[in-house]
């Protein structure tokens, strides 16, 4: 019988409270053969120690969060450095995808921020080339455009990657930010075709919200999104990699690591791999 749970990955943001090595060790204790990784907690380990203990425990690097914020009106040089050593991380780390947030609205002119978003990937793009690491452009739900993100949809991500090459700039699949969107099973279907689909996050949308929208992302099962349909569409477009479950909540960090995983397994199992 084949592991049920050969694709499935833990972005360490969702046992927040774990150090990279406690994530790691407990991943490979759970038999989950991927982990997507926060910078912050490369940068407390050190990139070569984190490598190593990934390497050590025999797990993949399903991606590595985050590099972006590049729309700012006078800081472009500094954050082109940043996303570059983030570049660099994901490379030493064996990250073949480096998640991209592309950064809000610094003023009021929200397609000027686009532009800048546009021209600063494309001086990236032959950096991240070069290393063997591609650029995965994350949409974010619309409320998040202020601040976070000036791409809100797959078809935003998609029109900003189509100028570079597929292997080099992807976009990411995130159930929490996507799920709404009335265009999502076509834009699913354009981003395989174009063979752009560079991770598949999952996590539900909860009713009623969380006071902070940031943290109101739930465990799978917990709120509205329909996972099967979702992960149907992903799978008919031809995506093979792993599946990230990422998750901010409160009370989820706030509960036992190895709890987490459990019922992330389980969730997974259910509500996901049968569509797969």
């Amino acid at each position: 019988m084949s592991d049920p749970y050969a694709r499935l990955s833990l972005n360490t943001m969702t046992t927040k409270s774990w150090t990279l090595r406690e994530a790691v060790e407990a991943t490979a204790a759970a038999g989950l053969p991927a982990i997507g990784l926060w910078r912050d907690r490369v940068a407390e380990a050190g990139v070569d120690d984190a490598a190593k203990i990934v390497r050590d425990h025999g797990l993949r690097v399903s991606s590595l969060c985050r590099g972006g914020f590049l729309t700012g009106l006078h800081d472009g040089d500094t954050a082109l450095a940043d996303n570059r050593r983030a570049i660099d991380e994901a490379a030493t780390l064996g990250a073949p995808e480096l998640i991209m947030v592309a950064g809000g609205v610094p003023d009021r002119d929200l397609p000027g921020a686009r532009a800048r978003l546009a021209d600063r990937i494309a001086e990236l793009v032959p950096y991240a080339a070069q290393r063997d690491v591609r650029l995965a452009l994350e949409p974010l739900h619309p409320m998040f455009c202020a601040d976070r993100a000036v791409i809100s949809t797959l078809g935003q991500a998609l029109e900003l990657a189509a100028p570079h090459p597929a292997e080099s700039v992807g976009v990411v699949v995130d159930t929490f930010h996507i799920w709404w969107d009335p265009e999502l099973a076509q834009r699913v279907a354009d981003a395989g075709a174009a063979g752009r689909i560079s991770s598949y996050q999952i996590c539900d949308w909860l009713v009623p919200m969380a006071a902070d929208p940031l943290v109101s992302r739930g465990m799978m099962g917990d709120g509205v999104i329909d996972f099967g349909a979702i992960t149907a569409m992903v799978a008919a477009a031809g995506y093979a990699g792993d599946v990230e479950v990422e998750i901010f909540n409160e009370a989820v960090w706030a509960t036992e690591g190895h709890t987490v995983l459990e019922t992330m397994k389980s969730r997974y199992r259910d509500m996901v791999l049968p569509a797969l």
